[in-house]
């Protein structure tokens, strides 16, 4: 077996590999700054599609504007004076002059469109393109400027407030949040919390020490990856969170196995061997099968995308290398008397306890359990159905400051907040298409300036506004008509931040069927060869599928309704989802959550191998993985719990789908529909057909008989 010649050549040079590890570990962590530093921050490129080709056109030869929505000024007038009072448009041009500077500006003084203008006439707002920069968000050096500028005019008493996706995002950044070392130090103190419960000795502190290997080398690796193509500055928090809970994962089951054959009566370097060859391959498997999933996002045609696929395709293969290369040279070495250094109590023999009870209950009434975890995961997938796709709602980007305010008081004014995202329209005509947006019901104002800074190299910039958001069913339902409208304008482009999210939509979603069936073979392969059964391998990966739709179900729940955002962080229901998180949490959940499909059935299979009969290798296979799974999944959801802390809410929405992912997968799923569903298919689970076996390189195909069951009562 390969593990176990593995394992005798890393026991045989320990020096040697102590040695390469160590090495890698310092130029990790001399790599991980400037492999931060050379990340970027452009979220949206889509090379080919329409709407970001006509967004880069908009940018250079305008300068700003395409896939950046305006910087938006407001100005409420006192009771009693509207804009059509005497002197009080001069005023408002004026003063929206001097806040720009020179840049260019559409406002109501400037156009006379009545769309920028609310209907009691106190109101009214105007599109402020400041100097943009490449990084994201890219009026951010703007704004402070912009926001001095505006502070210090008034017109008729009333100020001039400054809002904009721009300045929401910017200031519920400034609202504070950890950097990457203060949520590893976070994650990394609760996952030794939870390892110290686990082993009751400085064991707990070897799977971090493995954890951190692994994520320095990571970030070695993507420093080299940053030379020849662009990486996503999130992928420094996916690779040290997540890095974080793979690795102690990992590391977690095979250390626990090698106690459990110490327990046993083996030596050191037995134990070590028989870890190895029993959790060892487990883990493999299980991160080879997150490569898999997480390789879907390399094949996107989106860069942003594609970059996260790469950090996440990496955590997993260097956890795996750590966990059967060193850790293995540490257990033998250093592990006896890890294990005796601060231990509480020795390991019980056979995995008694609430675990075993708890499976005993299961196999017991394995209908009812199967029933009750299928009408909950069944409730949970109903509102999955309700998704909608497209940038979250404004006012779920900021819950206070000056930015949230201006947004307010133009939302009680009767102007909607989706003027705040503009369709745009480059167009050799830019009457007539402005004219054919007009007429579409629902559209606020549809504004075509003829000063220089909207007219330029033969093309005139259309500015339409529509006061739905472009993720709500109504506001997407007009911007397709505003679409359609000026489409039969020759030489007209859209484009627009909305525009861009609808081809984000058809370049990943339309590819989505091929791409998931790819997974499902590549991951069903594995599984078979891994179990050595048809059924545990197809029941895994459906069963990963409901757990995915079941999240989804949750998150529409807690953010694109609101009802957890708004308590745990005040945060306004979404209105929708941004576009990459679902496939984002669909990649790394389907691969996170099979690492516990993997551990306990593994295990399953191995007992029912010993012994010949499912039922007993079901009690057994619980009550010696069930508290493995629940810690696994704790230490992953304490690393997410961090990653929630960090600025911005598509991060948040993120982060709390693949936390709540992991709790739902690691209970509802792993500890009641898995055993019971094994239980109900008796010897049906280990089926496989002698030719697949010959063809999967299995030796032996699976016994097609059990033994007498013996009583579990």
């Amino acid at each position: 077996m390969f593990l176990l010649r593995l394992t005798r050549w890393v026991l045989r040079h320990r020096l040697l590999v102590v040695l390469g590890w160590l090495a890698v570990t310092v130029a990790g962590a001399a790599a991980a700054s400037p492999a931060i530093g050379a990340m970027t921050s452009d979220f949206g490129a889509l090379p080919g599609r329409p709407a970001y080709e006509t967004n880069q056109h908009v940018l250079r030869t305008y300068g700003n504007g395409g896939a950046t929505d305006p910087v938006v000024l407001t100005v409420t007038l006192p009771q009693g004076t509207t804009v059509d009072g005497s002197g009080v448009r001069a005023d408002l041009a004026a003063a929206f002059d001097r806040i720009a500077a020179g840049a260019r500006i559409a406002s109501y003084p400037g156009t006379g469109d009545r769309g920028l203008v609310s209907a009691d006439g106190r109101t009214t707002f105007a599109l402020l393109y400041p100097s943009a920069v490449e990084t994201y968000p890219r009026y951010a050096r703007s704004l402070p400027a912009v926001e001095r500028a505006a502070a210090g005019v008034r017109v008729r008493g009333a100020p001039v407030r400054v809002t904009g996706t721009d300045a929401l995002f910017v200031q519920s950044s400034e609202a504070g949040g950890p950097g990457l070392l203060a949520e590893l130090t976070v994650a990394g103190l609760g996952a030794l919390v939870v390892l110290a419960v686990v082993f009751g000795s400085a064991l707990a502190v070897l799977p971090l020490l493995m954890a951190v290997i692994a994520i320095l080398a990571c970030f070695l690796a993507i420093w080299g990856l940053t030379a020849v193509s662009d990486v996503s500055f999130v992928v420094q928090f996916l690779v040290g969170l997540i890095g974080l809970g793979v690795a102690i994962d990992y590391s977690l089951l095979i250390t626990t196995r090698w106690r459990e054959e110490r327990a046993r009566g083996a030596d050191d370097v037995t134990a070590v061997e028989r870890a190895m060859t029993t959790a060892g391959s487990a883990v493999v498997f299980s991160g080879v099968t997150v490569a898999v999933a997480l390789a879907a996002l390399v094949v996107l045609p989106v860069p942003f995308l594609r970059s996260m696929g790469y950090g996440g395709l990496l955590v997993p293969l260097f956890s795996v290398l750590v966990a059967i290369t060193l850790l293995p040279v540490v257990l033998a070495t250093a592990g006896p008397r890890l294990a005796r250094l601060g231990s509480r109590a020795p390991i019980r023999r056979g995995g008694r306890g609430r675990w075993e009870r708890w499976a005993r209950l299961v196999v017991r009434h394995p209908a009812l359990t199967a029933a009750t975890a299928t009408l909950l995961l069944a409730a949970l997938v109903v509102p999955a159905f309700g998704m909608r796709l497209g940038a979250p709602a404004p006012a779920a980007t900021a819950s206070s400051g000056p930015a949230r305010q201006a947004l307010d008081g133009l939302t009680a004014a009767g102007v909607g907040s989706g003027v705040l995202s503009p369709e745009y329209a480059l167009a050799g005509d830019p009457e007539r298409a402005a004219s054919r947006a007009r007429a579409v019901p629902g559209v606020r104002a549809a504004l075509a300036p003829s000063g220089p800074s909207w007219r330029r190299d033969g093309t005139g910039l259309v500015t339409v506004l529509v006061d739905r958001t472009a993720s709500s069913a109504r506001g997407a339902a007009v911007r397709a008509e505003v679409r359609d409208a000026m489409a039969d304008v020759p030489g007209t482009r859209i484009g627009g931040t909305a525009a861009q999210g609808r081809d984000f939509v058809d370049a990943v979603y339309g590819n989505a069927p091929l791409a998931l069936a790819l997974i499902v073979l590549l991951t069903l392969a594995l599984l078979v060869r891994a179990f050595r059964s048809v059924l545990l391998a197809v029941k895994a990966v459906a069963l990963n599928l409901l757990s995915v739709t079941a999240t989804f179900g949750l998150i529409v729940l807690a953010w694109q309704r609101g009802y957890l955002s708004e308590p745990v962080w005040g945060i306004e229901a979404t209105g929708a989802l941004t576009e990459w998180v679902p496939v984002m949490v669909f990649a790394f959940l389907f691969g996170l959550s099979m690492d516990y499909e993997v551990f306990i059935l593994a295990r399953i299979r191995e007992e029912y191998d010993t012994a010949g009969s499912t039922p007993g290798a079901v009690v057994s296979g619980i009550a010696r993985t069930g508290r493995l799974v629940t810690s696994a999944a704790l230490v992953l959801f304490l690393a997410f719990v961090s990653l929630a802390a960090t600025p911005g809410t598509e991060v948040k929405v993120f982060a709390t789908a693949l936390g709540i992912g992991i709790l739902l997968d690691a209970t509802v799923v792993r500890a009641m529909l898995v055993p019971a569903l094994v239980v109900l298919l008796g010897r049906w689970n280990w089926w496989l057909p002698r030719p697949l076996a010959r063809a999967l390189l299995l030796r032996e195909p699976p016994r097609a008989t059990e033994a007498r069951e013996p009583s579990l009562s």
